[in-house]
C-alpha cells in the first residue's frame, strides 16, 4: 500500500481480531439483557469483544464478593487482549475489588466499574453537592469495594434490594424480567437516594444492567445520571480517537 505522498503505507498486525478495541468480561448469567444493557451487543455504537468468565455467577460475584475468581478473571482478560482488545472492562461494578490486580495483569487499560467515574463527576458539581450511587445491592456493596478504587466509603448509596423485580431477577439469575417493574425499582431507589442525602447533585449507577433506565431516572430526579454506558463511551474515545481527516493522517502507519 502507498499513501498520497508516494511512500509506503504499512499495516501492522499482532492481533487475531481487528476493529473491536473494547473487551468486556461477562458474568456467567442467563437473565434477560435488553437494549442498553452492557451485555446486549446492540447497545454499543462500536464493535466490542465479549468473554464469559465461567463460574462467575451474579450470586457469587455480588453476594460472595467474587471470592476465588480472580485467576479466572485475569485469564479471561489476557485472552481478550490476545484476541485484540486495547482496553478491558467488566459487566459488574462489584468487580472494583479486582481493579488493581486486573490492571497489573494485562498490558492495556482496565476499567472494572462504573463507580470509577465518581471523583471526576464530583469535581464538576456545584459547591456542597456530591455524587450518590444506586446499586443492585446496597447490602453487599462494602467499604472494600469503594476503597479499592479510591472512593470515600461514606458515599451515599441506595440499592434496589427492597424492590420487587430488578435485584431479584439479576441476583437470582431468572430468565424473565418485567421491564416496567424493574424501572420502577430504580426510580424508587432514586427517590430514596435524594431522601437520604439532599446534597446529591448527580447519580452514578453501579450496576451495568441499569443503563436502560438512566434516561427515565434523569427525568424523574432532574439530575445528571451516569452509568457504564457513559463511562465506556469516554473510555473507548481514548482507545480510538476520532480521525478528523487532516492531510498528515495519510502519512502515518495504519494501526488498528
Amino acid at each position: 500500500m502507498r499513501n498520497d505522498f508516494g511512500g509506503p503505507r504499512l499495516a501492522h498486525g499482532g492481533k487475531a481480531v481487528y476493529g473491536a478495541r473494547l473487551g468486556i468480561l461477562m458474568l456467567e448469567a442467563r437473565f434477560p439483557r435488553i437494549p442498553g444493557d452492557m451485555g446486549h451487543a446492540g447497545t454499543w455504537p462500536f464493535p466490542v469483544l465479549y468473554k464469559v468468565v465461567k463460574g462467575a455467577s451474579p450470586q457469587r460475584v455480588v453476594a460472595e464478593q467474587a471470592t476465588g475468581l480472580l485467576p479466572s478473571f485475569i485469564a479471561a482478560a489476557k485472552e481478550l487482549v490476545a484476541l485484540g482488545a486495547d482496553g478491558i472492562t467488566t459487566n459488574c461494578g462489584f468487580l472494583s475489588l479486582y481493579q488493581k490486580e486486573l490492571a497489573a495483569a494485562v498490558t492495556v487499560p482496565v476499567a472494572t466499574s462504573s463507580l470509577m467515574q465518581v471523583p471526576m463527576i464530583e469535581s464538576t458539581l456545584p459547591a456542597g453537592k456530591r455524587v450518590g450511587v444506586i446499586t443492585v445491592s446496597a447490602a453487599n456493596l462494602t467499604r472494600d469495594h469503594l476503597l479499592a478504587i479510591g472512593l470515600d466509603p461514606a458515599l451515599p448509596v441506595v440499592g434496589t434490594d427492597a424492590g420487587r423485580e430488578f435485584t431479584r431477577v439479576l441476583i437470582g439469575n431468572e430468565e424473565t424480567l418485567d421491564v416496567a417493574a424493574a424501572e420502577q425499582d430504580i426510580l424508587e431507589a432514586g427517590d430514596a437516594l435524594l431522601g437520604k442525602d439532599d446534597r446529591v447533585g448527580a447519580v452514578v449507577l453501579e450496576c451495568t444492567n441499569m443503563a436502560p433506565y438512566a434516561r427515565a431516572l434523569r427525568d424523574r430526579l432532574g439530575l445528571p445520571v451516569y452509568d457504564i454506558y457513559s463511562f465506556m463511551l469516554w473510555f473507548h474515545a481514548g482507545l480510538a480517537p476520532r480521525d478528523f481527516g487532516h492531510p498528515g493522517s495519510a502519512a502515518r502507519p495504519w494501526r488498528e
